[in-house]
């Protein structure tokens, strides 16, 4: 054998394709990432729907109470499901479904919206041909909801973008830095940034470009405003806290059933290290 054979041979190993996962491996991965997928979009649409329909007394202090719409309860899952597939499945795949999820929120509005317009059996006010109202002064549930939906849907669909983008890419940001080292790090140093982020945005758009928010007028503005915004981070703030556990667990187990390498190597799931 000549001396130079040897790299030659070893050239031409590292040019061989990588061996195939065997095909129960291949069908556990694609169920686990439509697993995470569902329960990201499934939180989503219904967040969308449920939005601001009704506020919700978390916790009571004294004269102390943090009040979050009932919309906000579901949503730190979202943020669990993308570090889950951000982990597992890398930067690119966590981006394809946050668009996905924009993609979603369109469809909720135009679904909402056609409900509208179609015609239905509520009564109508002949003399202006507007929809009867109750004693209350209510529209029919359907259009309280539409209202609702509509007010609350353009912050969602802009806070949600920037925040979900921030979250990815904060993620992959202290995993670079740390070297794949201190997951609970990039778990929650990612989602306590980008709930800030969301939370205000959603706070102040609804506020100022749908005038959506039950705001006491008697009362000045920026404290209430703040007050929101307060009360929905500090309730993410706490979740996202929690999660950590359940992000370690989840992470190290799917690693080992998915067949993937275990947290903290340098190499990504996009395949780059």
């Amino acid at each position: 054998m000549t001396p130079t054979s040897a790299p030659v041979a070893d050239t031409r190993a590292a040019s061989l394709p990588p061996p195939s996962l065997p095909a129960h491996i291949e069908n556990r991965r694609a169920v686990v990432f439509l697993v995470l997928s569902g329960l990201f979009l499934g939180t989503l649409g219904m967040l969308n729907i449920l939005g601001i329909s009704r506020f919700v007394n978390i916790f009571t202090w004294g004269d102390f109470a943090v009040t979050v719409a009932v919309g906000v309860l579901p949503y730190p899952m979202t943020f669990l499901c993308t570090d889950l597939i951000s982990e597992l499945y890398g930067k690119q795949r966590a981006n394809q479904v946050v668009w996905v999820g924009l993609l979603l929120n369109i469809w909720v509005v135009f679904i909402v919206w056609l409900g509208g317009v179609l015609p239905g059996f509520e009564a109508i006010d002949p003399a202006t041909g507007e929809l009867v109202r109750d004693a209350a002064g209510r529209l029919p549930v359907f259009f309280e909801i539409r209202n609702l939906t509509f007010g609350a849907v353009t912050a969602s669909m802009i806070a949600y973008l920037t925040a979900q983008f921030v979250d990815v890419q904060l993620f992959h940001f202290w995993k670079e830095l740390t070297q794949g080292k201190y997951l609970w790090l990039r778990n929650n140093g990612s989602t306590l940034v980008s709930q800030l982020v969301d939370t205000t945005s959603v706070v102040l758009i609804t506020h100022f470009l749908a005038g959506a928010l039950p705001i006491d007028t008697e009362q000045t503005l920026m404290p209430q405003l703040i007050r929101f915004i307060g009360y929905g981070y500090a309730f993410k703030l706490v979740a996202a806290l929690l999660d950590t556990g359940p992000f370690y667990v989840l992470v190290h187990w799917l690693s080992r059933y998915l067949w993937l390498e275990a947290p903290g190597s340098n190499t990504d799931r996009d395949g780059q290290t």
